[in-house]
């Protein structure tokens, strides 16, 4: 039977407040300079320095401002690295972000649209259709969705398109395009109940009107352009009659299909060493399926360090919102000792963090280096895409502890797997419900 809370047992609380000898004190405190202020572990601060043993060279952060766009600007950042590096390209060189974000709206526009036509004989309250239509289509995604726009529509320089004020700003075009497909949802579950032949008649006109709104607020993407730019030695040099696809396989030139995304979720529903996927998660309609390897976090963070020395920066998707000063640009879980400040335990682990729903992956970011001491990592650089203003310069510190405790994957190059987890990686994936942790980083971006 539920208890309610009784006047005795809020005078017994209250009576055992008054036990603690320094609780005036701490009410004085806290009230006035709010939790995080009183909390502040100077000493663990004072241990973030961006100073690193292994560091890769690149240029200057890159801003998404108010948008959750943090998957493809961490994408394309590691992209931009080498290619700045293998052209003499100056360092605020970027690719377009608008260009990869265009196409990845309309994928996920078509991609919600098939799956309410797949769905359209449960009823709405099932929890499938509720998933769907909670979120039609929104900024975040992950890195096999990237691989997926990429394949199919290549990149461009960000000078052959450039930003707008809704990229910049991307609340308002996802309230008309939520507002929309939920419309289209309506008509489309309709015509499914009646067997009509017009389903997909009726969504291509609803595609086109996407298309329209897509051009309007960011532009038309560019089918042809020419790349000029000046090199370091500033030097002139023009591409000309380039397409998009032309220009991935020339200047940036990678097999994405050697990059596999590595996760650390230590889950009793997720043994390790097998494969995963996340039930209608995607945006390209037969295009590159989500797909996590599972590994114990010893064997990411040294996949992770065997990368970084060879030269190549780590994609990585972690709870950015944990444990960390924006501003400072210091991610570390001993930096706010707030267990301590309320004398309550406030430990949890790494599983219970996932289960309990404490922690979710919400942001990506690329590691560009780490510091090594002993042979052990201590602290790692962390490139961000939150502008300048931040951190050092736009990059971050992380600490140890903090990169093992909210760090749940990461991008490797699978020339660096051993031969059983090259066989692991091959096989098919276990498919996870729509809302489990692992799929949290499309929904949840910051």
């Amino acid at each position: 039977m539920s208890k309610s809370i009784s006047n005795e047992n809020i005078q017994k609380y209250h009576n055992d407040l008054l036990d603690r000898k320094e609780a005036k004190v701490m009410q004085r405190a806290v009230s006035h300079n709010g939790i995080n202020s009183s909390a502040a572990n100077f000493e663990a601060e004072g241990n973030m320095k961006p100073n690193f043993s292994i560091e890769i060279d690149t240029g200057k952060v890159a801003n998404q401002k108010h948008s959750g766009r943090c998957w493809i600007f961490a994408a394309l950042n590691t992209m931009r690295h080498n290619l700045a590096k293998n052209f003499n390209l100056s360092g605020d060189f970027e690719l377009s972000q608008i260009y990869t974000t265009f196409w990845d709206k309309f994928e996920k526009c078509n991609w919600f649209l098939e799956n309410i036509i797949k769905t359209a004989d449960e009823p709405l309250t099932s929890r499938r259709v509720s998933w769907l239509l909670d979120s039609p289509q929104q900024d975040g995604g992950q890195w096999d969705m990237l691989c997926a726009v990429i394949e199919k529509y290549g990149v461009v320089p960000q000078s052959a398109m450039v930003e707008t004020a809704v990229s910049n700003d991307t609340s308002e075009l996802n309230v008309v395009l939520n507002q929309k497909l939920r419309m289209d949802a309506i008509q489309l579950r309709e015509l499914a109940s009646q067997n009509s032949s017009d389903v997909e008649k009726v969504k291509d006109e609803m595609l086109s009107e996407i298309y329209r709104v897509l051009v309007y607020s960011f532009g038309e993407p560019v089918s042809e352009f020419n790349f000029e730019y000046r090199d370091e030695k500033n030097e002139y040099h023009i591409d000309t009659d380039l397409t998009p696809k032309k220009f991935f396989d020339k200047y940036v030139n990678l097999n994405l299909e050697d990059y596999v995304s590595i996760i650390n979720s230590p889950t009793l529903d997720k043994p390790y060493e097998k494969t995963y996927t996340v039930d209608m998660l995607g945006n390209v309609i037969d295009g590159r399926q989500v797909k996590h390897l599972n590994l114990e976090m010893d064997r990411l963070e040294e996949l992770t360090i065997t990368q970084l020395k060879n030269g190549e920066s780590v994609w990585f998707g972690s709870d950015v919102s944990k444990e960390s000063d924006r501003k400072k640009g210091i991610m570390d879980d001993n930096l706010y000792s707030k267990d301590e400040l309320f004398d309550i335990d406030l430990l949890m682990s790494k599983d219970e963090q996932l289960d309990y729903h404490q922690s979710v992956m919400n942001h990506a970011m690329v590691i560009t280096g780490v510091d090594i001491v002993d042979g052990q990592p201590t602290k790692w650089k962390v490139e961000n895409s939150w502008g300048n203003q931040v951190g050092s310069k736009g990059y971050f510190v992380m600490s140890e502890s903090w990169f093992r405790r909210f760090t749940y994957q990461v991008v490797i190059n699978k020339k660096y797997l051993s031969e059983e987890e090259k066989k692991n990686q091959e096989q098919d994936p276990v498919v996870l419900d729509p809302w489990d942790p692992m799929g949290t980083l499309a929904f949840n971006e910051k």
